[in-house]
């Protein structure tokens, strides 16, 4: 059984989530603050992390970049405010996907669902050792597909798993322009129920761990009106 842990410090909300993913078949537990649930995702095992962006303690971004820091699983981010979402977008702090207040339990079990479905057959790929795309070496750039690492020079880089399927999907079709859309549909999935949106964010996060200008960079290029490019 899948297991999913809640952030939220609104005790209605949080039974709420955790009633109709226990219903859908998840094992759930609740953090009320930014503090436990911080201390429970990084010592305990969950699949996935609903977290709530305005906590007591701790706020969610700083929970949610400590998390990442650590650890790779899905994190799912809910926020009351729209105008939060371009935080979110804007501070690239390492959450797959966000939720807005008030969402339907179908959407946010479709979202959860969906979050974890295709975390599942990327891990069972790389256990399987299913990644047979070779060595990539573009300049200074060293990307290990089976390895799922990344190298600058001699220094590993930290990705997620999203922006890892990013920039492998990137440097794989070179020189080929891919909208945000496409890219979206690629690495999120035909099902995901996020937006196009997400796909800039992913992008300046990778730039500013490969790029030594993230400002002018050297492999993902922006292809403006079009979308973008990994040159080679």
């Amino acid at each position: 059984m899948k297991k999913v842990l809640i952030i939220e410090d609104d005790k209605s909300i949080a039974e709420l989530e955790r009633d109709y993913l226990e219903i859908n078949n998840y094992e759930t537990m609740i953090a009320p603050d930014g503090n436990s649930g911080l201390s429970a995702a990084l010592t305990k095992e969950f699949d996935l992390v609903l977290l709530d962006l305005m906590l007591p303690g701790m706020d969610g971004f700083e929970v949610c970049r400590k998390i990442r820091s650590q650890k790779d699983i899905p994190i799912l981010m809910v926020t009351a405010k729209k105008e939060d979402i371009d935080k979110i977008r804007g501070l690239g702090i390492g959450a797959d996907d966000y939720i807005v207040k008030p969402f339907s339990p179908g959407e946010l079990v479709a979202r959860v669902n969906s979050h974890l479905a295709r975390y599942e057959r990327l891990t069972n790929k790389r256990q399987n050792g299913e990644l047979h795309t070779p060595e990539l070496i573009i300049g200074n750039l060293r990307i290990l597909p089976e390895a799922w690492r990344v190298y600058i020079g001699d220094k590993e880089v930290k990705l997620t798993n999203k922006e890892f399927e990013l920039l492998l999907f990137l440097a794989t079709n070179p020189n080929i322009v891919f909208t945000k859309d496409k890219l979206f549909d690629r690495i999120w999935g035909m099902d995901s129920l996020g937006d196009a949106a997400t796909v800039t964010v992913h992008i300046n996060r990778i730039r500013e761990k490969i790029e030594e200008d993230s400002s002018n960079p050297k492999y993902i290029e922006t292809v403006w009106g079009a979308g973008y490019r990994f040159k080679i």
